[in-house]
């Protein structure tokens, strides 16, 4: 036991040996690598801020602007990155021929990421939606935050981050209602009530809160006629980060200009008929 801890110990002491030899007689190499890294990594963020600069002066869209970016600092950094390897002494054929003889082993094992990158890349030239935009995929609402190679992101009301895989955005039926989301509501009013006059009243307490969209102009009409109410329908767009705050504000206004009105909101009614036995 005692001479295979000491066999370990040598193996581990010459293995020592061996690195330092080599980092001293090839310092001038590393260190010369260690400076093209450097000014690889200092030339790829100048780089990425002068696209990201052209891109905004040519008002291109932001989603394609980060892609070009960040693609140009990766492809700086790997160049760069070669040209170091190089200069240290190490041959990068052999790794090129190993990554070739194993790309099948490894395609499977990536499959997952790789079907997001491609999805990711796919999603980025056609732009289906772009940041900023609302999206509703796979059950979830949100805003686009951001749409990277691999995911997209989205930042919901309440500050939730929900990130999705790119596959399991691309092929799926979106809905993309851009920086707006329509809110959908009914209330009902009495058959004795003037549905005109509740129509006319819905839609001033709609547009009494600023935050409704006033480029966008309300609808409200009878949606349909319950057993105790006429049932009266109204649709409305709001900013996604505030859906649900402007919703309640609205209702609210809505409940109290139909009271102002005088307009009767009923409740459900039934008629009870009680037969006797002596009329029978």
């Amino acid at each position: 036991m005692i001479n295979i801890l000491d066999e370990d110990v040598e193996k581990l002491r010459s293995m020592g040996e061996r690195i330092t030899e080599f980092m001293i007689s090839n310092a001038p190499n590393l260190i010369g690598a260690l400076v093209i890294m450097c000014v690889g990594v200092f030339l790829s963020r100048i780089l990425s801020k002068l696209i990201a600069k052209v891109c905004e002066a040519r008002k291109i869209d932001v989603t394609l602007s980060r892609f070009f970016t960040s693609t140009a600092k990766v492809v700086v950094v790997i160049m760069f990155g070669v040209i170091a390897i190089n200069r240290v002494g190490i041959e990068i054929t052999p790794f090129i021929a190993l990554l070739g003889a194993s790309a099948f082993g490894v395609s499977l094992a990536v499959q997952g990421p790789i079907s997001n990158y491609g999805a990711g890349i796919v999603l980025i030239i056609t732009r289906p939606f772009k940041v900023d935009d609302t999206l509703n995929v796979q059950g979830r609402t949100g805003i686009v935050q951001e749409v990277n190679l691999g995911t997209t992101q989205l930042v919901t009301e309440d500050g939730e981050e929900i990130t999705i895989p790119n596959r399991k955005v691309l092929g799926e039926i979106l809905t993309n209602s851009f920086s707006y989301m329509v809110v959908e509501g009914v209330v009902g009013i009495s058959y004795n009530s003037d549905p005109e006059k509740a129509i006319e009243a819905v839609t001033v307490a709609v547009l009494s809160v600023e935050a409704v969209a006033q480029e966008k102009e309300p609808q409200v009409g009878i949606q349909g006629f319950g057993d105790s109410s006429i049932d009266i329908g109204y649709r409305y767009w709001v900013p996604t980060q505030n859906y649900y705050k402007i919703q309640y504000a609205v209702n609210l206004a809505i409940f109290k200009k139909l009271a102002a009105s005088k307009i009767e909101i009923p409740f459900p009614q039934r008629d009870v008929h009680i037969v006797s036995k002596e009329s029978v």
